[in-house]
């Protein structure tokens, strides 16, 4: 995905990277779940973000656990799911 991203070795396709974020998503891969977060936060549909980042979090991703933080702290991420991916993480 990150060579369709930056344009490495391919043509920038940001479909193609979709796809093989949620392929790797899919297969287990925390850091591309934690970025279909950051795709669908730009997208602006933080529901799905967060949903991403919570899962990405339990399989014990950084960057998720501090998106779901920033996210509690603006009132996004109720108490119960922050504590729960909190707990899941360590």
């Amino acid at each position: 995905a990150r060579f369709y991203h930056e344009g490495k070795c391919v043509e920038k396709d940001g479909k193609k990277e979709l796809y093989h974020l949620e392929q790797a998503a899919i297969g287990g891969h925390a850091g591309a779940r934690y970025n279909l977060g950051c795709v669908e936060e730009g997208n602006g549909r933080m529901d799905r973000a967060i949903k991403h980042w919570i899962i990405a979090a339990k399989l014990g991703y950084d960057a998720s656990l501090d998106a779901l933080k920033g996210g509690y702290e603006d009132g996004l991420v109720s108490k119960e799911d922050f504590a729960a991916a909190l707990r899941a993480h360590q």
